[in-house]
């Protein structure tokens, strides 16, 4: 049984007949001497509004094993390793080729190159996002004080919620290594169009003077924003009238009422680490990295981007 071997026949009709007795997938598997894994996948992939049929179940498995093997070719691999290069997971790379292209090449197959090149002493696994285990944040929470007149997000409209429209973003702020280093991020909820800037110091004032330039040319899109309770946001009401939008504060400590742009955080650490310092960030690298972000395929958008949903544009991405 630490093989695998394919059904017989006679096989098929004793699981057909132990089955109609009542028997258990385990006591099935005993008999038939296959694993019980095999007598459920068995069952679940031939049973149909009439049961389960040995004979049509053993037909279908012999024109399983006619159908010609699917092969990669080097080209295609080629593609895949630029793609990886380009900072694409395994499952946007194959979602993305198989909506523009047609083209079906699973992202385990994609995992299996990757490590295979890395036994070979290649570098593309260095391009996958995860390197080692996330560490799970351990500690006290950063006591801040009360900002004035806040909009709790417990009176922002439903249709944010449900991701209906364009123009409902988040905001916040990532720390460099130096004390006054800040980066702000913006994240477009329904099409997750990433906005990123560096501000001169961590102060309410040059937050403010980012968040307006960022979004004052996509003002036709701006409805809400949302943010933490951060001191950085203590100009909450001047951002709402220069952008004529709603603000809106989620509860403390509640990162997941701001999951889309905590999300695009985690992924702009791939490229800016923590206690990494931004003195000699430029305006070129920050716009590179916001390009790869924004032209990356998300599961979540069907494997379309966040550039063709936020401008309703399709692009070649992979021809």
């Amino acid at each position: 049984m630490s093989f695998y071997h394919q059904l017989t026949q006679a096989q098929r009709y004793q699981i057909s007949a132990l089955r109609s007795l009542g028997h258990t997938y385990g006591e099935i598997a005993k008999v038939v001497r296959v694993h019980k894994s095999t007598v459920s996948r068995e069952i679940a992939r031939n049973v149909s509004y009439r049961g389960y049929r040995p004979l049509r179940a053993h037909a279908r498995a012999l024109k399983r094993r006619r159908k010609p093997v699917y092969r990669i070719s080097a080209t295609l691999w080629l593609q895949v390793e630029v793609l990886l290069m380009q900072e694409w997971s395994p499952e946007q790379i194959s979602g993305r080729l198989k909506r523009e292209r047609g083209v079906h090449i699973s992202h385990e197959w994609i995992y299996q190159y990757v490590f295979k090149d890395k036994r070979g002493g290649g570098n593309l696994y260095r391009h996958l996002r995860c390197l080692r285990k996330r560490r799970k944040r351990v500690g006290t929470y950063d006591r801040r004080g009360k900002l004035p007149n806040i909009q709790s997000i417990d009176l922002r409209p439903a249709i944010v919620d449900h991701r209906r429209r364009l123009g409902d973003w988040e905001v916040d702020t990532i720390l460099g290594k130096r004390k006054g280093q800040a980066m702000v991020t913006l994240t477009e909820r329904k099409s997750r169009f990433t906005l990123v800037s560096l501000a001169e110091r961590q102060s309410s004032a040059a937050v403010r003077t980012q968040i307006c330039r960022l979004l004052l040319p996509y003002k036709s899109h701006v409805h809400t924003l949302t943010s933490d309770h951060g001191k950085e946001f203590a100009e909450h009401e001047e951002i709402a009238k220069t952008l004529d939008l709603s603000f809106y504060f989620a509860h403390p400590y509640s990162a997941w009422e701001r999951g889309t742009n905590e999300n695009t955080n985690g992924l702009l650490r791939q490229y800016f680490p923590k206690y990494s310092s931004f003195q000699d960030l430029t305006d070129t690298q920050l716009e590179s990295v916001m390009q790869k972000l924004n032209h990356r395929p998300r599961k979540t958008l069907r494997f379309r981007t966040p550039f063709e949903v936020f401008f309703n544009k399709s692009v070649a991405l992979t021809s």
